[in-house]
């Protein structure tokens, strides 16, 4: 097994939505940032994938399409920027990871019933095992994590550490 680990549009305009956004997105921001060194300190990859769109003024350059700076993006990180969904859609994020040798994906990210679930489902229809990860998920609505967990493969932080142990640096 060979895990990456894709972050998705965990972006500064998507804080300002509303207060049960940026709580949940707050709560996850603290989740990801635990489980980024347990990937680093195994050479696996971490993808941060950013949606992009212009009506929304969301492109590149602009401070809403960047990465809060709670995050610490090293320079080995991939960087994949979408236009859909689905993070495989549109983009060349299959073939990087393919190139690498990833065949499991442990999704993180907002929003758990889009952008995270697209992908999540576009990854497993290109033959990766995909996973989520568990307290890993934002939304507008956070009912509706449950039930994206519910229908998907979860891992814990917990649990993926000790997976990772057992993967050589």
């Amino acid at each position: 097994m060979k895990p990456a680990f894709l972050v998705v549009d965990m972006q500064n305009l998507f804080y300002g939505h509303n207060e049960v956004a940026r709580r949940s997105l707050e709560e996850v921001q603290a989740m990801i940032n635990a489980v980024i060194p347990l990937f680093r300190a195994k050479k696996l990859p971490v993808v941060w994938v950013q949606h992009c769109d212009a009506e929304d003024g969301l492109v590149p350059g602009a401070k809403g399409f960047d990465l809060p700076e709670a995050f610490v993006v090293a320079p080995e990180d991939l960087r994949v920027v979408k236009e859909k969904g689905n993070a495989f859609c549109g983009t060349d994020l299959d073939e990087r990871l393919r190139s690498l040798g990833v065949d499991t994906v442990i999704f993180a990210g907002f929003c758990a019933e889009f952008c995270v679930l697209s992908s999540c489902r576009g990854a497993r229809d290109l033959g990766y095992s995909s996973i989520l990860l568990r307290g890993g998920l934002a939304s507008i609505c956070p009912e509706n994590i449950p039930f994206v967990e519910r229908v998907n493969e979860l891992i814990s932080c917990g649990a993926l550490g000790k997976v990772l142990d057992g993967i050589p640096a």
